[in-house]
């Protein structure tokens, strides 16, 4: 085996130790970008990379002595626009309105990215982009809900609460905004049996669980149902 075929093997080898590591961060959230899904993006990136370099050069070093002219990533340029169906796939609009995906299609984008970077032959950029992409997605999130603004020190939650008597919707509200819950999206609704539907989507610490939530609100005086739904 010469030397080549061993720089190919230990790209792709690198390629897929990073493309694990960012798999496993969205296999352990069950995020739809999983170990499986990641290995092949940055495999077959890396593999198209390197297949684009050597084929231009194996073509402008042929014994025809024509000096071709060949951009050696020609088909590493079209992996980048390619893959924009991939992440465009989990991208999901869920019924609260709210968009949700959108970090899972840029990590596929960068795992591509990642795998085009080493097939270039730039593993420590390679390397140095996927320590990036795990510490902004992991890390960075974790320290703006210690000292950042107050916004993204809480997280969205979908709320939605069953009434049976109207006049008890405006007191409703009024006990949960004095619970210190930032009210952003609110709809009322009128529904079958003259039942009332209060929907909001507020916001709320990150040290207040869910579980703790339902049993603060299902205990307001004029709630018969409560629907809990974690944004994040």
């Amino acid at each position: 085996m010469d030397y080549i075929d061993i720089e190919v093997l230990i790209k792709l080898g690198i390629t897929g130790l990073l493309g694990l590591i960012i798999g496993l961060e969205r296999e352990i959230k069950k995020k739809p970008l999983g170990l499986k899904t990641s290995l092949v993006i940055s495999i077959v990136s890396c593999l198209l990379t390197i297949v684009s370099i050597e084929s231009a050069y194996i073509v402008t070093g042929s014994t025809s002595g024509v000096n071709i002219q060949m951009d050696p990533l020609r088909l590493a340029a079209q992996i980048i626009s390619g893959i924009g169906f991939l992440g465009a796939g989990v991208i999901l609009r869920r019924g609260n309105d709210s968009i949700s995906g959108l970090t899972t299609a840029a990590i596929i984008w960068g795992a591509a990215g990642i795998g085009i970077a080493v097939g270039a032959g730039f593993y420590i950029e390679a390397i140095a982009g996927a320590l990036l992409i795990i510490i902004s997605v992991e890390f960075i999130p974790f320290i703006m809900t210690l000292i950042g603004p107050k916004q993204l020190k809480e997280r969205d939650i979908a709320l939605t609460l069953t009434v049976e008597n109207k006049e008890q919707v405006k007191n409703i509200i009024e006990e949960i905004k004095k619970l210190k819950i930032s009210v952003q999206k609110l709809r009322i609704q009128d529904v079958e049996d003259g039942k009332h539907l209060i929907k909001l989507n507020i916001g709320v610490s990150y040290k207040l669980e869910l579980t703790d939530l339902y049993d603060i609100v299902s205990k307001l005086d004029g709630v018969k149902k409560v629907d809990i739904e974690s944004l994040h």
